[in-house]
């Protein structure tokens, strides 16, 4: 009976570890800036790991006061494209801890 509760106390320590790592690999993603881009990179978008902007760069030579929608588009690409790669950078960061897991 005894083996048993040492093995679950092991266990249970590396549960701990585990989610001590998750929460750094976490709060380091959350840190970490990704930039996405329009076509030809006329717009381009900065945001951090947990999806926040932090800056919008449009090209002046797109700014058209006649043709709006342009620019709507190549803001909605730009932004797009860098949730696509802070997407990816989730699943490859923490997919290593969630694989596997019910739930996840």
């Amino acid at each position: 009976m005894m083996r048993g509760m040492g093995n679950m106390q092991g266990m249970m320590k590396q549960v701990q570890k585990m989610q001590k790592e998750m929460a750094q690999a976490q709060e380091a993603l959350n840190e970490k800036e990704f930039t996405g881009e329009s076509t030809n990179g006329y717009v381009k978008v900065t945001v951090t790991g947990d999806r926040k902007v932090k800056a919008v760069t449009i090209n002046p030579d797109v700014v058209d006061p006649e043709d709006v929608e342009m620019l709507e588009d190549l803001v909605a690409l730009a932004v797009n494209d860098v949730i696509s790669k802070v997407e990816k950078e989730i699943e490859s960061t923490m997919g290593k801890y969630t694989k596997g897991l019910p739930g996840f």
